[in-house]
């Protein structure tokens, strides 16, 4: 399953790659942020192809396509390309994102940036690796010292994006900087210790689950925006529910708990 996994990734690269630089034209989803092009249909249907070619009893969770349902216990989470804004103006911030749960768990987590050609990789309990070599979130205790990553989407919720605002103030003040591409590449970095943490309050599983392993092994902190475990168990109902994510080092993590929790 490792294998077909990393298959996967780097042949799905191979084809974003082909069309990265190109103003692609693209179609607008549930909100103006949330947009599809031919090419991560054409990416989804590769890895799909990849992984049920070898296993297709397993359930599969595609952005585009939705759930496909065998009741088994292994689920297959696909983003194409995460980052999608940014692929379709050519800016390099964008991956491609598989997981592999197992009862609702996250077992096998992938990441592939292809511009970078830097792939990412978890198992549980087996710790985080990019190119294989293994990697470590930050090890800094002071806010003040880290960049942090805190992405922000459009919401026709007035009182959402107000309070998201309150947020966003209050954690530049007690950080370095603010940074953020909007996509997986934000995780990645904090997962390799560039970035001191990473939040953001509007996702989905294909842009989480992936991710949340990979910087669980890293040695981070992985929770929701409030501090609690993320819940990873989906059904054809609720597969396309609203996520939310904190991760940082525990010390950090705690620090930024605090200052979430602090905003009225």
């Amino acid at each position: 399953m490792k294998e077909t996994l990393i298959q996967a990734l780097k042949q799905s690269g191979k084809l974003v790659m082909k069309e990265f630089g190109k103003i692609q034209p693209f179609q607008q989803k549930e909100y103006n942020a949330s947009i599809v092009t031919e090419v991560d249909l054409a990416s989804e249907n590769l890895i799909v192809s990849t992984i049920t070619a070898k296993f297709p009893d397993h359930n599969i969770i595609a952005e585009e396509t939705g759930f496909k349902d065998h009741k088994s216990d292994y689920t297959w989470v696909i983003d194409p390309i995460d980052g999608t804004s940014n692929f379709a103006v050519g800016l390099p911030w964008f991956g491609i994102l598989i997981c592999l749960m197992k009862n609702n768990e996250p077992l096998l987590g992938g990441a592939f940036l292809p511009y970078y050609n830097k792939l990412f990789l978890a198992e549980k309990n087996n710790g985080a690796y990019c190119n294989d070599v293994r990697i470590h979130c930050s090890s800094e205790t002071k806010a003040a010292n880290v960049l942090v990553s805190y992405s922000l989407d459009y919401s026709n919720n007035e009182e959402k994006l107000d309070r998201e605002m309150k947020f966003m103030r209050e954690i530049v003040k007690h950080s370095r900087n603010l940074r953020a591409t909007n996509s997986a590449a934000d995780l990645c970095y904090t997962a390799e210790g560039r970035l001191g943490a990473c939040m953001n309050q509007t996702c989905k599983i294909w842009d989480i689950a992936a991710l949340a392993l990979i910087s669980k092994e890293a040695g981070a902190e992985v929770t929701d925006f409030y501090g609690q475990p993320i819940d990873f168990r989906v059904d054809t109902s609720t597969y396309m529910r609203n996520y939310d994510f904190l991760i940082a080092n525990k010390t950090l993590h705690e620090i930024f708990s605090g200052i979430i929790l602090s905003v009225k």
